[in-house]
């Protein structure tokens, strides 16, 4: 398992940045309109969420566009449940 998705986790401001992602992709400068914190501290906060794989980034015009990868939070969340010795999701119905 990757700790840096657990790590990326610990963060409130990274939690609060992939609630705001769960609705729609947004903008550096969208994301870093919510927070108090500077955008150079928001910048960082995106980048340990893009290295643990969370969120992905594509350049449009002149503006980051950040999206939650959702396929990676899925593949956490099935390891998670493995740890705890649970069947993956939708598996446990079908016996």
């Amino acid at each position: 398992m990757k700790d840096d998705f657990f790590q990326a986790l610990s963060s409130p401001y990274r939690r609060e940045i992939i609630r705001l992602l769960k609705w729609r992709d947004l903008s550096a400068g969208e994301i870093a309109a919510h927070f108090t914190i500077s955008q150079p501290s928001v910048s960082r906060h995106l980048e340990v969420l893009k290295n643990a794989g969370i969120v992905t980034s594509r350049r449009q015009a002149n503006q980051v566009i950040y999206s939650l990868d959702l396929t990676a939070v899925q593949g956490m969340l099935v390891e998670i449940l493995g740890l705890l010795g649970r069947e993956e999701a939708g598996c446990e119905s079908e016996a």
